[in-house]
């Protein structure tokens, strides 16, 4: 398995889709980087030689991905959580953030239901 940016990515699956297992990296930054570094996003990741693979960690390192970008979404909700905002509420209750539906289904991100309000029946 070839190392790139500390992740362990899959030999035997195309690089532009291998590259899509680091943090912060879809299909669309993984093709430009493909493109910067001239190299065939067909190819197999176990096909690539040690200087390809150079290239591309080199284009890695001019972009905010892993531990960086994890870092900086997690001091936003930090900070939106501090000044109280609407979102911060909602992400210290544990709801849904961008204004999703809550009385049918609001488990898809924390588990068992979460009581919104008191209900009359």
């Amino acid at each position: 398995m070839a190392r790139i940016k500390g992740v362990d990515v899959p030999d035997n699956k195309r690089v532009e889709i291998a590259l899509t297992y680091i943090y912060g990296v879809g299909r669309s930054l993984s093709n430009q980087i493909l493109a910067a570094a001239k190299i065939d996003p067909d190819k197999k990741v176990k096909d690539l030689s040690e200087d390809e693979l150079a290239k591309i960690r080199e284009q890695l390192d001019s972009k905010l991905i892993e531990g960086d970008l994890r870092r900086e979404v997690n001091m936003n909700i930090k900070t939106k959580m501090e000044i109280n905002s609407y979102q911060g509420t909602r992400h210290k209750k544990g709801l849904p953030v961008r204004g999703q539906r809550t009385n049918r289904n609001a488990r898809t991100r924390k588990g068992k239901g979460k009581t919104v309000a008191n209900k009359k029946k």
